[in-house]
């Protein structure tokens, strides 16, 4: 069992804390003292699940961690670098060599006019 992004330690763990009865006794006590334990929105089920998202320059109308996080909350995923599992490398003012690596590897760039129609509609 390892999830997107999870290493074996990690899955192992989490396997580990679930499977002990203690554990899930208290997680049991915690949800009759009114604590809600939601699911993420829109990690599996928004528009852009399954897509990785790469930035790389300034972008004007958003900062980087709101444009992060629109991504995710549409179910994409982000990343630093750019690679083969990258789909998106959203290009702002004054990019970097990633903007050179993406067009190395054939991944598609997008403009920052490109990713807002992307993720408005």
């Amino acid at each position: 069992m390892q999830g997107e992004g999870i290493g074996p330690e990690v899955s192992a763990s989490v396997v580990r804390f679930f499977k002990d009865k203690k554990n899930r006794e208290s997680i049991e006590r915690l949800k009759k003292a009114g604590i809600k334990l939601i699911e993420p929105k829109g990690k599996e089920k928004g528009k852009l699940a399954g897509k990785t998202f790469v930035f790389t320059g300034t972008l004007k109308s958003y900062g980087r961690d709101e444009a992060r996080n629109r991504v995710e909350s549409l179910g994409g995923m982000t990343a630093s670098s750019v690679s083969k599992k990258v789909d998106f490398v959203v290009a702002g003012e004054d990019p970097g060599s990633k903007l050179d690596k993406a067009k190395e590897l054939g991944i598609k760039i997008l403009s920052e006019e490109e990713f807002k129609k992307m993720i408005q509609g």
